[in-house]
């Protein structure tokens, strides 16, 4: 019988239940461990999902379990450390978005990565979306032409988690390390991951966490006990890339809205296309200007993306199979992230 691979999760809070379920859906895997250092939480979970081993200390499940791979889910702060150790205790590694803080600690654990000849992956889910997996078909069979321009927006309109979430110690940021990291790479992968040149960004922290709000359906973290809140409501960008190409992101927390907002739209020198709740494409057909509408269901369904995320992770693993969200794409984009942020803060644009 084939030996299945054993799984480790560092970090037991909201995002790791679509890594676990994803993961229980896979024949080849096995659960061995769960790591957090909130050991009510760790607890909480290791009973939800009849996982035996807990730790609080990273250190101790690698040391102590032969673990073939991880996912880390914890706070923003902790994905470089945590990444690193697992890479040196020669363990492969499946990082939640946004990679690390920032650039430098991105590289960091690409380094680590290389240096014991194992896989390190970011959680890109978006990528495995059926919406972008069309669009991105269609633009390399030239359907588009030559993509120009990229616009996104994820907008809430009272949509902040609390917790760690608005402590910028420990996430780096509001919505655009958080939601914005999501579009940017949904541009960039659509891209063609072309290399960003310079960056104009703006961020604005007028609005504050809006817990006051009565009947707030809201995002609320696991551990939203924090009454911090120190990270932008609103933040947007445009980031030219090479070949002069423009990528424009909006992303919010909190933004006095009719409703919640998302969608994409880019423009090619043959056609062009727009994603709301499914997929309009736009072009020349016979010299008339046509919309059309994909006749299959282009929805993006984040948990069928996050199976087709955890499965293609364990593919690397076994099979050796290419990356699709490797290091390099989740450095190119802490880079972008960066200079938003740094140029929000100088008020003008910033080179790459």
């Amino acid at each position: 019988m084939k030996k299945k691979i054993k799984i480790g999760i560092i970090g037991v809070g909201s995002i790791s239940n679509v890594h676990i379920q994803s993961y229980q859906k896979i024949d080849s895997v096995e659960i061995a461990a769960f790591c957090d250092i909130n050991e009510k939480q760790l607890k909480h979970m290791m009973d939800k999902y009849h996982v035996k081993n807990g730790y609080t200390s990273v250190e101790e499940m690698l040391d102590q379990e032969e673990l073939d791979a991880v996912s880390v889910c914890t706070w923003n702060s902790g994905h470089a450390e945590c990444s690193i150790a697992a890479l040196n205790h020669g363990v492969n590694v499946l990082c939640e978005k946004p990679m690390a803080m920032n650039a430098e600690e991105a590289l960091r654990m690409k380094q680590a990565a290389e240096k014991n000849g194992k896989l390190l992956m970011v959680g890109l889910v978006r990528r495995f979306g059926d919406d972008i997996q069309i669009l991105r078909d269609l633009n390399q069979n030239k359907f588009f032409g030559d993509i120009y321009y990229v616009k996104s927006k994820y907008l809430r309109r009272s949509g902040s988690p609390g917790g760690w979430f608005s402590d910028k110690k420990r996430s780096g940021g509001g919505p655009l390390i958080d939601l914005g990291v999501h579009i940017l790479d949904m541009m960039n992968y659509l891209l063609d991951c072309e290399e960003p040149v310079s960056v104009y960004g703006y961020t604005f922290d007028q609005i504050g966490d809006q817990v006051q709000i009565k009947k707030n359906a809201g995002y609320v973290s696991s551990t939203a006990s924090s009454n911090i809140y120190d990270v932008e409501d609103f933040a947007g960008a445009v980031i030219r890339f090479s070949n002069n190409k423009i990528a424009v992101l909006e992303t919010s927390y909190n933004l006095f809205i009719e409703h919640d907002s998302e969608g994409l739209e880019l423009y090619g020198s043959e056609g062009g296309a727009k994603i709301d709740d499914g997929i309009t494409l736009t072009n020349n057909v016979c010299d008339y200007m046509a919309n059309n509408r994909l006749l299959i269901d282009s929805k993006f369904d984040f948990h069928k993306a996050f199976l087709k995320e955890i499965q293609h992770y364990i593919n690397c693993i076994t099979d050796k199979t290419e990356c699709n969200a490797n290091a390099d794409d989740g450095i190119r984009n802490m880079k972008i992230l960066d200079a938003v942020y740094q140029s929000a803060k100088v008020g003008h644009e910033v080179i790459i």
